[in-house]
């Protein structure tokens, strides 16, 4: 079969076949209008407490006639429903649930469950209740009706199992179907136990939406009642099932080693390898879900804290109408406006409350050039022509360090045996020159641009900056750019470039520049990666 989970579905079937035939069988039936339940909640909950009545007179061994069900019934309307009924009225009533509802007037009962194995539907016989002859006291001959298995099965599921006892009780069955090799039924029970860790970790997750929608509508008792449940389910599950675990594996290994070493595996023994393979998985995905429960737990306690003291805190807080309070009393009296000062004052005692912005921590940091060049044209609006001659010539200065630097790393790839060369050759290339080094890194500044530029473009071509340059005019920068500055060291070398590359070479290896000045003049050192660097001339 393809779809594991549709296993044994006729017998989940018999306990959806269980209500279904009670419905079909009490729908309908005018007899309820007559005695006034007109609602089917009214009906199924008569239905539900004469079955009760009689499963309780079955545990006791005692006989359950038609006239002992309409006086239990009559003992009820009394009490609780409130109808306008006699006592033969609810004895006839009795005598239809019994008759018509829970037996169908005598015939035989079917529920078709398809069985997905051999494809096919399965009739599933239903039958909630048996009869007896009895004979009383008066020598009276008697019907006396109990419940059967089908009648038992559909009463205990509805309550008797309390629900912090459904994981114990599954706990033990899969124990047992373990200790007895019934591998089969073993994986259907750590199913069955796996669910039911899901729908307590489902019940804690819509626990704490409630609370953070509104912590008074999630009552104390709620509250405890999912707590209690969470320390049941937590308390030494997780230690069983590392055993059971450890259990599930030894076995498997076990086959596995037969079927290497010994003999091959016949069909019940591989039918039993692959179920222990089944329950090793639910057994680690249970241990999971029962993690996910711990931390749940503590997450809920520290929620529904955190919100009631939250709402604690509101109730301290003193509010007022602005315009009861304020604008009313200033409308009345004009002169008042004077001391608003006084009703305003406590808005303005305390200092903002000031946070640390991690996004804008986060931020790409830009350069800053665009700034400086803005304070600068700032003061040259003041028309000093020494100052704008001094600041020019400055900035030919340094558009010339950049020049230098630039023009030496290329100098150095160019004449490179390979026309590529490293940083940390490069390093040690100029190590005992000091003209060299110094045109290399005239700044701290200025050499880290360089770089951060090149390595950004990663692959220029020099084609499609003279295509861009014949194409678009553009004004000239008063700053550092670096294809502009490409260009026009080509020009002046009068060679044709066709690519330069420049990539971060990943060999681990840090490279350092020690006594290099910075715009401040002092001394500081550059640490980087190792970067290639190479030029392609045309040929």
């Amino acid at each position: 079969m393809q779809y594991e989970f549709l296993g044994q579905f006729p017998k989940r079937m018999k306990h959806v076949g269980a209500y279904m035939i009670l419905f079909v069988n009490s729908s309908q039936k005018t007899i309820w209008k007559q005695y006034g339940f007109q609602k089917l909640d009214e009906q199924m909950n008569v239905i539900f407490a004469v079955m009760l009545y009689l499963m309780e007179q079955s545990l006791r061994e005692v006989n359950c006639t038609v006239d002992d069900i309409g006086a239990y019934l009559d003992g009820l309307n009394m009490t609780c429903f409130k109808k306008n009924m006699t006592y033969e009225d609810c004895k006839i009533l009795g005598d239809f649930i019994v008759n018509v509802v829970l037996s169908n007037e005598g015939k035989a009962m079917y529920f078709d469950g398809f069985d997905f194995e051999q494809r096919v539907y399965e009739n599933i016989n239903i039958n909630y209740v048996g009869n007896r002859i009895v004979y009383l006291e008066s020598e009276a001959r008697r019907t006396s009706y109990y419940l059967t298995e089908d009648g038992y099965n559909l009463l205990l599921s509805t309550l008797e199992i309390e629900s912090n006892m459904k994981l114990t009780i599954h706990e033990m069955i899969f124990q047992m179907h373990l200790e007895k090799q019934s591998y089969d039924r073993a994986a259907d029970d750590i199913k069955n136990i796996f669910n039911l860790l899901k729908i307590q970790l489902q019940k804690i997750e819509d626990a704490m939406v409630r609370i953070r929608r509104n912590a008074l509508a999630y009552s104390v008792a709620e509250y405890e009642e999912v707590l209690e449940e969470n320390l049941d389910t937590i308390s030494d599950t997780k230690r069983k099932f590392l055993s059971y675990r450890e259990l599930v594996k030894n076995r498997e290994k076990e086959l596995e080693d037969m079927g290497l070493n010994v003999r091959r595996l016949d069909a019940k023994e591989e039918e039993n390898l692959r179920n222990l393979n089944v329950i090793e998985s639910y057994l680690n995905r249970t241990i999971d879900e029962h993690q996910k429960i711990l931390s749940s737990h503590f997450d809920l306690k520290v929620l529904y804290t955190k919100e009631l003291e939250q709402l604690a805190q509101m109730s301290f807080i003193k509010r007022f109408s602005l315009r009861n309070e304020l604008f009313e009393k200033i409308l009345d009296k004009a002169g008042a406006l004077e001391q608003v000062e006084e009703f305003l004052r406590p808005l303005f005692v305390n200092e903002p409350y000031k946070i640390y912005h991690l996004k804008k921590s986060l931020e790409l940091q830009r350069p800053i050039r665009k700034k400086e060049r803005e304070e600068t044209d700032a003061v040259m609006e003041f028309g000093d022509e020494q100052w704008m001659k001094e600041e020019e010539q400055r900035q030919r200065e340094k558009l010339a360090r950049y020049e230098g630097s630039l023009t030496m790393i290329l100098r150095k790839a160019m004449e490179a045996p390979k026309g590529e060369i490293s940083l940390e050759e490069l390093k040690n290339g100029i190590e005992t020159m000091d003209q060299e080094r110094s045109l290399l890194l005239p700044s701290v500044e200025i050499f880290r641009e360089i770089m951060v530029e090149l390595l950004r473009e990663r692959e220029i071509h020099m084609d499609a900056l003279r295509e861009e340059r014949r194409n678009y005019i553009s004004e000239i920068s008063g700053g550092f750019q670096l294809n502009e500055m490409l260009l026009n060291l080509e020009d002046a070398w009068g060679e044709r470039i066709q690519m330069i590359e420049a990539y971060r070479i990943e060999d681990g290896k840090v490279i350092l520049f020690d006594n290099v000045p910075d715009g401040t003049g002092r001394r500081k050192t550059i640490r980087c990666s190792n970067v290639l660097i190479r030029v392609r001339r045309e040929k």
